[in-house]
């Protein structure tokens, strides 16, 4: 019941093609009842002598005419059926990803990729079967055995019938014990799928760690365990689906047994005839299915109601972010103010930021800088929206953040991030990610301004050229700059460079740096680098230690200051120098 509470908005959508596919399948389940009693029939007059030629063959004329009906109403209630099966699947997977684009990074801290891999997979898979594949069972078992039953009731014998049908309830005792232990092995099951989904992906992304420190046979070894341990689990389910239908059977030979031996003496006794008892028999063979599609029908909806209850698990997580009741409409980002924001992630019990301070007028650069681990990257996240901030301490243009729309807030901001997310796609495609219709002379633009022109003509195939999986194709200073180039493409008025120039020598450094700050005059720009030659032009400058601001300044004011912003500077001009 609870799979069908889950999923009644579906099934309140496609009522009317579940209708009329039931419809069907009852019509044929009424219409299989005729051939046995026309076969009974022909029987008797047989061992009457009344049969002719001419009846023998309206009766063969009928049977293939019958057969040809059922054949289309089959053909229509299985394509309609499993037309919604498939329906649901593409709508839920659909929903999934659209739930996913919406978490903040709180929900994958909590929710592995692996698992969310098996949730968009075997799981919607699971779903997808019991509300096609499910349903039939669940018609053949109800409706199928009902017009069987009732049948065998109304032209042969109910005292038959009644006796044939006593070893039932141990089917259903049977059936009900398995599927519970199906549901809970079931899901044991998935939940080692999505480990081994994880391994997998760790493995990949990282093959050129585990081959540096030669750790593949290691690897290998550890994945074989996860593979041993879901092979085993998956064994587990299927050791109880393998059980379900010798069960049927022994029950079905029992109810056969009853009915041959209590019908031949009931044929004997002149109650019945011999027509009658093969009827009779045909009818019982006729009641196989339905008793497996009973036990099948438990085995699908065990699967779909623990995958449906693991993916309601993940639709009822909320995003950490949401937007204001009425948001505060705001045309130009004018400036960006933070005032004593303290920040601390929700898996951490130590801030991260501590009474941070600064107000960045429209058009001006801030740098930020500092050791590693200081908060950098943090501080530019906060203009992200990927976690709630306190009240009244971050502005923009003087409205708090809490209070802009977050499609608003998203549309001022370009970020550039440490690590550079490439689609398995042409460099074109990753340029023009945030703006599909950019024309060829837009993108040729941002190429240049982002010192990438070289590179890309060096290439076979130029913008065409695929960059593999995360640009596995592309060196490190070649994403970096790909990536700029898809900042700088959407034109944005905030742009967020968090350590972006880090794998790029000083000359392009400063060629990139130059084309920014000539090309966005007038726009906001937040830098955040271990370089200091990369934030020298900035209008201010945070120097950032355990989430503290302990310096701050233009670059000549903390040069007079002599803090260890002048003596990084010096450090690095002195191995720049020894460099050239």
């Amino acid at each position: 019941m609870s799979f069908v509470i889950r999923l009644k908005w579906f099934f309140k959508w496609r009522w009317s093609r579940y209708a009329v596919a039931i419809a069907l399948m009852a019509c044929v389940s009424l219409l299989t009842t005729i051939p046995p009693k026309m076969i009974g029939n022909t029987i008797d007059l047989i061992r009457k002598g009344g049969l002719t030629s001419s009846g023998l063959s309206q009766t063969v004329i009928l049977l293939v005419c019958l057969s040809l009906l059922i054949y289309v109403m089959v053909y229509i209630w299985i394509t309609t059926l499993f037309g919604n099966s498939a329906l649901i699947e593409k709508l839920l997977r659909g929903r999934l990803l659209a739930h996913l684009t919406r978490m903040t990074p709180a929900f994958f801290q909590r929710n592995s990729t692996g698992q969310l891999m098996a949730l968009a997979t075997n799981d919607i898979l699971a779903i997808g079967q019991t509300a096609g594949y499910g349903v039939m069972t669940l018609v053949n078992t109800l409706v199928g055995a009902s017009i069987v039953i009732i049948t065998m009731i109304s032209f042969i014998s109910f005292k038959l019938m009644l006796a044939a049908l006593i070893p039932l309830p141990f089917l259903a005792i049977a059936i009900s014990s398995l599927g519970k232990k199906v549901r809970t092995r079931f899901l044991a099951a998935q939940a080692s799928f999505g480990k081994m989904n994880d391994h997998a992906l760790e493995s990949i992304s990282g093959i050129r760690v585990i081959r540096s420190y030669v750790q593949e046979n290691h690897d290998l070894s550890a994945f074989d365990k996860v593979t041993s341990d879901v092979m085993i689990k998956n064994k587990r389910v299927s050791i109880l689906n393998a059980l379900f239908q010798p069960v049927i059977s022994l029950i079905v030979g029992l109810s056969y047994t009853i009915g041959i031996g209590y019908g031949s003496y009931l044929v004997f006794d002149d109650q019945i005839t011999l027509g009658q008892l093969i009827s009779f028999n045909i009818y019982l063979g006729m009641l196989i299915w339905p008793m497996i599609s009973f036990g099948e029908f438990i085995n699908v909806l065990q699967r779909g109601s623990a995958s449906a209850d693991r993916l309601e698990e993940s639709f009822t997580q909320k995003p950490d972010m949401t937007d204001t009741d009425a948001p505060v409409a705001i045309k130009v980002p004018t400036s960006i103010e933070m005032k004593k924001l303290t920040f601390t992630y929700p898996t951490s019990s130590h801030p991260s930021l501590v009474n941070i301070f600064f107000r960045l007028e429209r058009g001006q650069t801030l740098g930020i800088v500092g050791r590693t681990g200081s908060g950098k990257s943090t501080l530019l996240k906060q203009l992200l929206r990927q976690y709630p901030v306190d009240p009244e301490m971050l502005f923009v243009a003087g409205v708090p953040i809490e209070q802009i729309a977050m499609d608003q807030m998203k549309s001022w901001v370009a970020y550039v991030p440490q690590e550079h997310l490439l689609l398995s796609k042409s460099i074109r495609d990753n340029i023009a990610l945030g703006k599909p219709n950019a024309s060829a002379d837009e993108i040729a633009r941002v190429i240049e301004m982002a010192s990438f022109t070289q590179d890309i003509s060096q290439m076979p195939e130029g913008l065409s050229t695929i960059v593999g999986e995360n640009g596995v194709m592309l060196s490190g200073g070649q994403k970096q700059r790909l990536a700029i180039a898809r900042a700088m493409l959407i034109d944005s008025e905030i742009l967020l460079l968090d350590d972006a120039l880090s794998a790029v020598d000083a000359r392009t450094e400063s060629r990139i740096l130059h084309n920014i700050r000539v090309e966005r005059a007038g726009k906001t720009t937040l830098i955040t680098t271990h370089r200091l030659s990369a934030v020298s032009h900035a209008n201010w400058i945070l120097v950032l230690d355990d989430g503290r601001i302990i310096e701050e300044g233009t670059h000549d004011e903390l040069m007079l200051f002599g803090g260890w912003y002048k003596q990084q500077w010096d450090r690095q001009q002195m191995e720049a120098s020894l460099e050239e």
